[in-house]
C-alpha cells in the first residue's frame, strides 16, 4: 500500500521549519513496510499543480495531510491557513480515490471544526506514528473505521518516538532557507501557562528520547544532509529534569560542535550549563518570557519574575549568545499601568531583540479559554477556528495598538508588529545567510547590522 504524506504548512515566520512531525510518521510507516512518499507544499512553491502531479505519478491509496498551524496568531496581520488545507483536500479528492486523513498539532487542537471545514475523510488526534500505521494495516484488508476522528489511546515514550525519515528533496529547500534543520529531544510539557496548548497536545509529563539517538539524528543531518544549523523543536529545551544536559554531554563526547538554537524558559541556568551550551555551539536562544511585568507573568501562570528575565538575558549576553524575547500585551491582569511598565521593562533589556505581540490567540483546552468565557469574550460553544484574541477587559484595542506603535517606533531591537522584518529575513536567506534574524539586530555586530540596514532601507 502506498501512503502520500503532505505537509500543508505555508508559514515561514520567523524562519522556515522542516516538517519534522510528518517525517516521524513517515519513519513509522516505512518501518512497517509501507511505501511512503513525502510532499511539502511550501517547499514546492505552494504549487497545486506540483501536488497533483505527485498524486497522479505516485497513485497513493492513503493521503495524510499534516496541519502545523491554524493561523499566524498575529492580531494585526491575520493569516488563516485552513483555507489552504481545504483547497488541498478538494484537489486531492478530485484527483484520487485515496482516503484523506488529517493530522498534526494544528488539527489536534480543534479536530471537529477542522474536519467539518475541510471535508476530509478522517482525522487523527494526537501522535500519528502508531495510529496511521494501524489505519493502513486495516485499510489493506478493506476495513475502515466508522468514527471519522481517531484518537490515540496512549503516548509514545523514549525509543518509541522514531527518528525522522528526513527527505532529501524537502531538506534541500529548508537548507536553502536559512540552513536550519530540525531535531526533537523530547515531548510533553510540565508547565501550565494559561494560553498554551502544549500540555493538551503532548501531555503534562516529559517523555525524553535517548540522548544517543538524538545525537545520531544530528550526525545524520550534518553528514548526510550537510546541515549547518540545528533547531531543537522542543516546547522548552531546558527542562527542569535536565534531560537536555544528557544531549549536550553526548554531543560533547562525540566532539560535535554545530550552531544550534532552541526555546528556553528564563530560569534555571548556571555558569556550568551555559558553558556546555556554548561549547556545543549554541548560537541563538529564543526566550519564552511572554509577558514583561510581574503582574502579567502571574496572569499567564509563569513561575518566574521579570527580574529572572533580566538575569537570564544578561547571562546569555555575557556568553555572547544572541537572544530573542517574545512579549504579549493584553494578558490577564493587564492594565494601562502595566502596559506602560512593560514597555519600559522591554526597553531596559540589553543586547537582545524583542518581538512584541498584541493580544493572545485563544485556543481550546487552555485555561485562557475558560477565563475568556467567564469574561464574555467568547461563548462556551464557540469553535474558535476563526481567530479570537484575548485582550484584558479595560484595555482598548485602539489605545493599545497606538501606545505600542509609538513606544517602539524607531527602536531597532524592539519589533512591533512582530512580523515587521519578515521580508528582510527571507531576502537574507536567499543570499545564503544562515540562522535567525535577531543575531543580526543585536548591537556590537556592525558588519551584520550594516548588511541588514542595506536590505531594509
Amino acid at each position: 500500500m502506498k501512503v502520500l504524506l503532505i505537509s500543508s504548512n505555508i508559514a515561514q515566520t520567523p524562519y522556515s521549519v522542516y516538517p519534522l512531525g510528518l517525517s516521524m510518521v513517515a519513519a513509522s510507516l516505512h518501518k512497517a513496510g509501507y511505501e511512503v512518499r513525502q510532499f511539502d507544499f511550501l517547499a514546492r512553491g505552494r504549487s497545486m499543480e506540483a501536488l497533483l502531479d505527485e498524486i497522479r505519478e505516485f497513485t497513493p491509496e492513503i493521503i495524510g495531510i499534516s496541519i502545523r498551524n491554524i493561523d499566524n496568531v498575529n492580531l494585526l496581520h491575520e493569516q488563516r491557513y485552513i483555507d489552504a488545507v481545504k483547497t488541498i483536500v478538494k484537489e486531492a479528492r478530485d484527483a484520487s480515490p485515496a482516503r484523506i486523513i488529517l493530522g498534526g498539532s494544528g488539527f489536534s487542537i480543534m479536530p471537529e471544526a477542522i474536519l467539518r471545514e475541510t471535508g476530509a475523510d478522517y482525522g487523527i488526534v494526537g501522535e500519528g506514528e502508531a495510529l496511521l500505521v494501524d489505519f493502513a494495516d486495516k485499510a489493506t484488508k478493506g476495513d475502515y473505521p466508522q468514527d471519522r476522528i481517531l484518537r490515540s489511546q496512549r503516548r509514545l515514550s523514549s525509543s518509541e518516538i522514531p527518528s525522522a525519515f528526513y527527505d532529501s528533496r524537502i531538506m534541500d529547500f529548508y537548507l536553502q532557507s536559512g540552513n536550519v534543520a530540525s531535531v526533537q529531544t523530547k515531548r510533553g510539557c510540565v508547565h501550565a501557562c494559561t494560553y498554551c496548548s502544549y500540555p493538551f497536545l503532548e501531555g503534562n509529563q516529559l517523555r525524553p528520547r535517548e540522548a544517543k539517538i538524538v545525537v545520531d539524528d544530528i550526525e545524520t543531518l550534518l553528514n548526510k544532509h550537510k546541515a549547518k544549523y540545528i533547531f531543537f523543536t522542543d516546547s522548552l529545551f531546558n527542562d527542569d529534569e535536565r534531560h537536555y544536559l544528557s544531549v549536550l554531554k553526548e554531543m560533547k563526547r562525540r566532539g560535535i560542535v554545530v550552531p544550534w538554537t532552541a526555546f528556553f524558559k528564563p530560569e534555571g541556568f548556571t555558569q556550568e550549563t551555559l558553558s556546555l551550551m556554548k561549547e556545543t555551539g549554541l548560537k541563538a536562544a529564543e526566550i519564552g518570557a511572554d509577558a514583561p511585568t510581574d503582574t502579567t507573568l502571574k496572569g499567564l501562570g509563569k513561575s518566574f519574575t521579570f527580574a529572572d528575565v533580566i538575569t537570564c538575558n544578561d547571562l546569555f549576553a555575557e556568553y555572547e549568545i544572541s537572544t530573542a524575547h517574545y512579549f504579549m500585551f493584553g494578558c490577564p491582569g493587564e492594565t494601562r499601568d502595566t502596559v506602560l511598565e512593560g514597555i519600559e521593562n522591554i526597553k531596559s533589556l540589553k543586547k537582545t531583540v524583542s518581538f512584541i505581540f498584541m493580544g493572545i490567540r485563544i485556543l481550546p483546552h487552555t485555561p485562557l479559554t475558560k477565563l475568556a468565557e467567564i469574561e464574555g469574550i467568547i461563548s462556551s460553544d464557540q469553535d474558535l477556528l476563526d481567530p479570537v484574541y484575548y485582550i484584558a477587559p479595560g484595555i482598548e484595542r485602539v489605545w493599545l495598538e497606538k501606545t505600542l506603535t509609538e513606544a517602539f517606533r524607531g527602536i531597532r531591537n524592539c519589533v512591533f508588529p512582530p512580523d515587521a522584518l519578515d521580508s528582510s529575513l527571507a531576502f537574507l536567506h536567499k543570499l545564503g545567510y544562515s540562522g535567525s534574524l535577531w543575531e543580526m539586530l543585536i548591537s556590537g555586530n556592525a558588519k551584520r547590522n550594516r548588511k541588514l540596514k542595506n536590505v531594509t532601507n
